[in-house]
């Protein structure tokens, strides 16, 4: 089904895959008549030809790249433009499209979700922007049907942005990266590697985007071998492929921790354009006739089965049929899972929805960027029709991506066909990704085709005793299971008809509703505040030494954005920085914040020329100890705050609120074994926090200990490979060792301004 080959590959012509061995030069020569070096093959990608094309460094090894769009939604557009405005925005110098689909629920947080929206429209009238209103389009949606284009890249605040099916190369990145780009800065990072996604065959009946994403999703995640790499799907197979079908697994690479997606495109991806009015858009492009991959993974789509990610992580996959062969051994292997992401916070088990052998699910959710495609639904809508849900627990909503796919759905008659049998079609809206929106009952196990199947994603609350749990499937098998009333089934068991329908796209929606400043900006226009959009607090530049106390202790193998800062009941507060830091690591540790306040004590004491020992009393044998070894460290040169160690953290989403509400609490730093993505690490360095790398294996430190780095300032300036740190004991010091891998020369200036804030300020 799924092959493997991470040593690196050539492929000829587009369909002939030779591994990289000893006489791999020999055999390419042989088959093409003339030597071609791994270097010029690199270059014969279709990675590498966009990259260069947006790469304003002149060197292809560390690029610097300018985006041609950039998009947000909601619960982050409000914290980046309040960033870039901090640090002198005037207009915005490339198209920059702010969609309202994560904070559509206005019933929720009072006035603070249409004041966050107000605040966009404005902003977009006076910089020059896009608005889409709420309930209009989920934020990818907009940005396939409106944005994308051949050989262009675009730089979004969600980290599912992936629009590589239709040839542009998205990036899901942190607030503050789009921040650089309004301020024209670059965005930095050396050439990724590219890894061959190789699809031959065709999928079978029943068989949908979802399960070729979870595959490869299951297959990739654990051994990392495309993290941080660009996804470049090619072969034979890519023109068996609907355009909505390859936008469906293409939207669920960022699981992999992959980088970036492309794909090769074809006749297909130019209908995809002509249907929405943007021809002129399209591009063909092809890897060159020798291009070389520093990864390629085979894939046989004839050969995918309807697959299931069970809880909690969409790379804990099955096929729907293995899982029914073998129900009670697979969910044992699932809640003993569960024990370690759950902390034994609450009870867990799935056992309890097993009858007659059969696993019953409560509820079922189509939806968003992944589920809430035309075609999906249009396929759900045929295995279900003459089919009722009937009238016991099991629930079914289905929300459409766009308004545009919601006409084209009541116009063809799916949408009356869905309605019929019971499910429940509502506009477009994010929230059930994240656990805003068909949030289930305690203990209920939904099945999704979304994005993200982690603990409480759903919108249940481990801090109020609350579980309930989320698998993901595609819409297809969703809707065999809804079919048979909440009996998990794969959808190659429907012996029916799916049909294949003609889309229409109906511009005149979104010409209707959508603000278009056609990059026009009106200074004169007045920004709409509300109550609760707050400016970032004040923070201090890095000192010269610094005092950390450890305030977390995290030994999961992984830990998710989710678990640092909760995603669905923080939606209205993320334009608040005050407000959302209350929420920091709610999930995993309750202690954490009331323990970051109070080592924050002794900075706030500095920052205001008080002292630090006398506002809090128990740093003084600390600061002696210190002294013994370093006498010169202390007053006009010692920095006080928390740092937390966590084995991976960093899994999931962009949302940089992850290490800035650390930040807003005091913290200076992340300690970690690895960072599970790039933009994790890069969110911790635009707010001026250290992305510490430490060895594997027992640590010198536990949690509550405080750690001493002197010199801390001088080791960033220099670029200091090791740093050293010292656990302070009762009596004497106890040193280790931390690195800061890699860092740019704007990195490490970030980090000693403060925060990217600072940075632009003294810039």
């Amino acid at each position: 089904m799924i092959s493997v080959l991470e040593g690196g590959a050539y492929l000829l012509d587009g369909t002939q895959i030779i591994p990289d061995h000893k006489d791999a030069s020999k055999e390419i020569k042989s088959r093409t008549g003339r030597e071609i070096s791994r270097q010029e093959a690199r270059k014969g990608t279709i990675a590498y030809g966009i990259l260069e094309a947006h790469n304003t460094s002149g060197n292809m090894e560390k690029l610097k790249i300018r985006f041609d769009k950039l998009t947000s939604h909601d619960i982050t557009f409000v914290g980046i433009i309040q960033t870039a405005r901090a640090s002198g925005l005037e207009r915005f110098p490339v198209p920059y499209v702010l969609t309202n689909c994560h904070n559509s629920l206005c019933a929720v947080g009072g006035t603070i979700n249409e004041d966050d929206h107000m605040f966009g429209l404005t902003c977009a009238k006076k910089y020059g922007g896009v608005y889409v209103p709420p309930h209009q389009a989920v934020i990818h949606q907009y940005a396939r049907e409106m944005l994308a284009g051949g050989g262009r890249m675009i730089l979004g605040s969600d980290s599912h942005t992936r629009y590589g099916a239709l040839g542009t190369m998205a990036m899901g990145e942190g607030g503050p990266e789009l921040v650089k780009q309004l301020l024209n800065q670059t965005y930095d990072i050396n050439m990724p590697g590219v890894v061959g996604i190789y699809l031959t065959g065709e999928p079978v009946k029943g068989v949908g985007p979802q399960d070729v994403a979870l595959a490869i999703i299951g297959e990739v995640f654990a051994g990392g071998c495309v993290k941080n790499k660009v996804m470049e799907f090619v072969g034979p197979g890519v023109e068996k492929l609907s355009a909505d079908f390859r936008i469906g697994i293409d939207v669920m690479t960022t699981e992999t921790t992959c980088l970036s997606s492309i794909w090769k495109t074809d006749e297909t991806i130019r209908e995809f354009y002509e249907i929405h009015g943007r021809e002129e858009e399209y591009k063909e492009l092809k890897p060159a006739n020798a291009a070389y991959y520093d990864g390629m993974i085979t894939i046989d789509l004839g050969k995918i089965r309807p697959m299931i990610a069970m809880p909690f992580h969409p790379s804990n996959t099955y096929t729907i049929e293995e899982l029914n062969a073998n129900l009670l051994d697979i969910l044992e292997d699932v809640e003993k899972k569960a024990a370690v992401s759950l902390d034994g916070a609450v009870d867990f088990t799935l056992k309890n929805k097993v009858t007659g052998g059969k696993l019953l699910v409560d509820q079922g959710i189509i939806a968003g960027c992944a589920g809430g495609g035309f075609e999906n639904i249009c396929a759900a809508a045929d295995i279900m029709r003459g089919s009722y849900i009937g009238s016991d627990g099991f629930t079914l909503s289905v929300y459409p991506a766009s308004m545009p796919v919601y006409m084209e759905l009541i116009k063809n008659g799916c949408a009356a066909s869905l309605m019929e049998t019971g499910a429940v079609l509502k506009t477009a809206f994010c929230g059930p990704c994240f656990g805003a929106g068909d949030t289930p009952a305690n203990n209920a196990f939904s099945i999704r085709h979304s994005t993200r199947n982690f603990p409480n994603r759903e919108g249940s609350k481990l801090q109020s005793g609350q579980i309930a749990s989320v698998a993901l499937m595609d819409a297809r098998s969703i809707a065999a299971t809804a079919a048979n009333k909440g009996v998990l089934t794969p959808a190659t068991e429907f012996d029916g008809t799916i049909g294949k329908y003609k889309y229409h796209f109906d511009s005149k929606i979104y010409e209707n509703r959508v603000f278009d400043s056609k990059g026009k900006a009106d200074p004169g226009v007045e920004i709409q505040f509300g109550p609760n959009i707050k400016d970032w607090p004040a923070m201090t530049e890095l000192p010269q030494n610094l005092l950390l106390q450890v305030v977390s202790e995290i030994h999961d193998p992984v830990t998710t954005t989710d678990e640092l800062i909760p995603s669905g009941e923080t939606s209205s507060y993320r334009s608040n920085p005050l407000g959302l830091a209350e929420f920091t690591l709610s999930r995993k540790d309750p202690a954490y914040v009331g323990l970051a306040k109070e080592i924050q004590r002794a900075q706030t004491a500095v920052t205001e020329g008080r002292c630090p020992l006398e506002e809090k009393p128990e740093l003084k044998p600390v600061m002696e100890v210190i002294g013994r070894s370093f006498p010169e460290a202390g007053e006009g040169n010692m920095g006080y705050g928390s740092t937390i160690f966590a084995v991976k953290p960093g899994d999931g989403s962009a949302r940089e609120q992850a290490a800035s509400c650390q930040k807003v609490l005091g913290g200076w730093a992340n300690i970690a074994n690895e960072y599970a993505t790039k933009r994790y690490r890069s969110n911790l360095i635009n707010w001026g926090m250290l992305p510490f790398l430490i060895a594997e294996g027992e640590l010198p430190f536990k949690n509550r200990d405080y750690l001493f780095f002197p010199g801390i300032r001088r080791a960033v300036e220099e670029k200091a490979e090791e740093i050293a740190g010292y656990l302070v004991g009762d009596s004497a010091l106890t040193e280790f060792t931390v690195k800061l891998g890699e860092l740019t020369d704007e990195e490490r200036r970030i980090i000693l301004d403060g925060c990217l804030i600072n940075y632009n300020r003294v810039k």
